[in-house]
């Protein structure tokens, strides 16, 4: 750029930031929804040519903006975008930095911690804390060790926008993904969700829990309570992913027998005082009794065990094949099994996971097999 250039840029950039400095808040937002509606995916080096190398310094006025007035939620969501236009800038890691030195993590967690903010400005901040996060394990610490876990979590459960409820539940799992640190904390605070009054929280936290299961891979046992409360839902939403969750938690012997004893107990509900729900909030109240929710219990609890009794059925069929495949692993299959059992598993292997009793089954769980010695033998 000539030095004629600089200067021109220089003057108008001056211009425009007396025009800020003296302009109501109001000229301030119409200044703010030309610059994102003219500035939205920028790179960092288009914004510094756009503002004579001195973009920073607009940032920072919004970034001051922001946070001394964040309480009265005015502009706040067009605040927000406008910082993320920086933040969301290919090859603009300086201007994450300078927002993070004066604050803007703790800002964005306190604008989601105020109950007068509108639901969609929480959205924003939420999406400023998903870019934060995005940018490496560093950063998610950050919002970790400042109890962002705890706020982002109390959002969704008390949000009442399916919007700011499903940006939250995608902040989270960012959250566990990649942060050895704190990935236990997102853990506990989802299982934490199952037990708010929101389906659609419930619904979200159950998902989150099938993935981050598979990153902290390990089950807690103060899981099993809640998640097993969840097939008492009139959500059917809620349900499937409960389901779909104690389906997963099958594979971790931690939880296992609990959830087993669990399912069965919920067959034979308690009976209590009859209560009374309404539905979908109908304005020709419907009144019932506990009869329909315990056999929704009763259903979704007999469904979990069909499942698991499924998975254990095609693992005999499969395994039988692969007897009949390999007949010289037939001896090491018997020898682990032990006669009787392996003659009812021959005769009806779908039935002998129900045929076993619990000895054969604490014997055929503590003996182990080498098929790799088999399968030599057979190569041989």
């Amino acid at each position: 750029m000539s030095s004629r250039n600089q200067q021109v840029g220089i003057k108008r950039l001056l211009q425009f930031f007396r025009q800020w400095d003296r302009g109501s808040a109001a000229a301030r937002s119409r200044m703010l929804e030309a610059f994102v509606g003219r500035s939205l995916g920028d790179t960092g080096p288009e914004l510094e040519l756009r503002f004579a190398q001195s973009a920073s310094l607009f940032l920072a006025r919004i970034t001051a903006w922001i946070r001394l007035h964040y309480m009265f939620g005015t502009y706040l969501g067009l605040q927000l975008r406008a910082v993320g236009v920086f933040l969301s800038a290919s090859n603009s890691h300086r201007y994450l930095t300078e927002f993070l030195e004066v604050g803007g993590v703790l800002t964005l967690l306190e604008i989601l911690n105020q109950k007068q903010i509108k639901d969609e400005d929480k959205t924003e901040a939420l999406r400023l804390l998903q870019i934060i996060s995005d940018a490496g394990r560093k950063y998610k610490e950050l919002i970790c060790e400042s109890f962002g876990v705890r706020v982002i979590v109390e959002c969704l459960a008390k949000s009442t926008s399916v919007d700011t409820k499903e940006t939250a539940s995608v902040l989270l799992e960012s959250l566990a993904h990649g942060n050895y640190k704190y990935q236990e904390q997102v853990y506990k605070g989802l299982v934490a969700l199952l037990q708010c009054t929101s389906p659609k929280a419930q619904q979200l936290a159950l998902q989150n829990l099938r993935i981050v299961h598979k990153i902290v891979n390990s089950a807690h046992p103060n899981i099993v309570e809640p998640l097993l409360n969840m097939l008492k839902s009139l959500n059917l939403e809620v349900q499937y992913e409960a389901i779909e969750l104690i389906r997963d938690l099958m594979s971790y012997d931690e939880v296992k027998p609990a959830l087993l004893k669990g399912l069965v107990a919920l067959l034979k509900p308690v009976k209590k005082e009859p209560q009374q729900y309404q539905i979908l909030k109908d304005p020709e109240r419907i009144n019932m009794t506990t009869s329909l929710p315990v056999s929704i219990q009763q259903a979704a609890a007999a469904k979990a065990i069909r499942e698991h009794a499924d998975s254990q059925k095609q693992a005999c069929l499969a395994l039988k094949q692969f007897v009949h495949t390999h007949p010289v692993l037939v001896e090491h299959v018997q020898a682990a099994m032990g006669i009787t059992l392996f003659d009812l598993f021959m005769n009806n292997p779908e039935a002998l996971y129900m045929k076993m009793n619990g000895i054969q089954a604490d014997i055929l769980v503590s003996n182990k097999m080498n098929i790799s010695e088999g399968l030599e033998e057979c190569a041989r």
